[in-house]
């Protein structure tokens, strides 16, 4: 079996995995609590902090714990706009091809009366800083735009958007699930505001993320109760959870680039053997991408028929974000990068992990070719375009 999905989740490290069953055991105490038993289970929760701090460039006090991405990113937006209401300020900036955790969270304000505008994502994947600085007005309060797409793979240039907004005096979010313990990154030194991560994506568990908020900016609670996280976050804090992803996080950034090396290397290797299928085109921008992120349409056919063989062929992989994947709708995200329907029912994600190799390599390439021609020999779609009933788009 390969499994090549990990954008979607990731096997959890043998020492995240250690880490969490030894805490359940033995630091069970309620980390609020004055007693040892609490206040072991509170040093262990410092420290986490700590280390995530360090990996990403940040003070411990500007880490929250939260459930995950989806929660830090609703958090961090609804804290933006909420600031902003009280000033006066309801226009938010951010991109087409967002997760679904932040449009559907700019759909919900939209409702209370804020505006939206979602800047249009070029062919290659990515936002153009100046096309920000246009669309900030006046009365804009934040902008959010993801630092690594989840389904192209696509990087934005976060340093230089975050810049634009600092000098417009816009508070900068940035989903950066995709990216945290895969590429380097420093929340401060690029001027990121706030920035929202999740322990499943770089080998932790799942149920348990952070959000990143620069000292300084004032979140609401999404979470009434006690005043844990400094009364930004009430609920007793995971403490097993959340240093097992401060041990994942650690571990991911002490190997990133060796990892990023052996990944770009085999992801450069996927995409030039599947190049090689006919009417097929790579999404995303080839080089300006997550280091395992392949993102391929096939005209001709359609993706869940895709995946259902190559799981057969003992391949697991997707057609984009995991969180949509009972959804019949085409991708937002090949739809946003100029993907007509029809050739964006056709598209594969294959998101590799650390330990893949050249033989599962060339052996997915051996797969995705086999399938795509079986498929292709009884698509009347296909017959059409061969006939010339239909014109190639790819």
């Amino acid at each position: 079996m390969i499994y090549a999905d990990n954008a979607a989740t990731t096997k959890m490290s043998p020492a995240a995995i250690e880490t969490m069953l030894s805490l359940m055991e033995n630091s069970w105490g309620n980390p609020s609590s004055l007693y040892a038993h609490g206040q072991n289970a509170k040093e262990v929760l410092e420290q986490a902090r700590c280390d995530i701090a360090h990996a990403i460039g940040a003070e411990p006090r500007e880490i929250i714990f939260t459930s995950g991405g989806s929660e830090a990113d609703n958090q961090a937006i609804l804290s933006a706009a909420e600031n902003g209401k009280k000033a006066g300020k309801t226009h938010i900036v951010s991109s087409a091809f967002e997760h679904h955790a932040v449009l559907h969270t700019l759909n919900k304000l939209k409702k209370e009366g804020f505006e939206v505008t979602l800047l249009d994502v070029h062919e290659n994947g990515l936002i153009v800083p100046e096309e920000v600085n246009a669309a900030i007005r006046e009365d804009t309060c934040l902008v959010t735009i993801m630092y690594a797409n989840n389904e192209i793979g696509t990087i934005q240039p976060i340093r230089e958007i975050a810049a634009v907004c600092r000098q417009r005096g816009v508070p900068f979010h940035t989903d950066a699930v995709q990216a945290v313990g895969h590429i380097p990154l420093s929340a401060a030194e690029e001027g990121i505001d706030m920035l929202s991560a999740s322990a499943h994506k770089f080998h932790g568990p799942k149920g348990v993320g952070f959000l990143y908020a620069r000292k300084g900016i004032r979140l609401a609670s999404l979470i009434e109760g006690g005043a844990q996280e400094r009364g930004r976050r009430a609920g007793t804090e995971n403490v097993p959870g959340i240093a097992a992803m401060a041990v994942a996080l650690k571990e991911a950034c002490a190997n990133l680039k060796q990892n990023a090396e052996h990944l770009t290397s085999m992801r450069d290797r996927l995409i030039l053997g599947l190049r090689q299928i006919p009417h097929s085109a790579l999404n995303g921008d080839p080089q300006r991408r997550l280091p395992g992120n392949v993102n391929f349409c096939f005209e001709g056919i359609e993706g869940e028929s895709l995946l259902l063989l190559l799981d057969d062929k003992g391949i697991q992989a997707s057609s984009g974000s995991a969180c949509t994947s009972g959804s019949l709708d085409p991708s937002h995200v090949l739809l946003a990068i100029g993907r007509v329907h029809d050739v964006a029912h056709g598209s594969l994600r294959l998101s590799l992990g650390e330990d893949v190799t050249a033989a599962q390599v060339d052996e997915m390439i051996r797969a995705v070719r086999e399938v795509v021609d079986y498929l292709r020999g009884f698509s009347p779609i296909w017959r059409d375009l061969m006939s010339g009933k239909k014109q190639f788009i790819l």
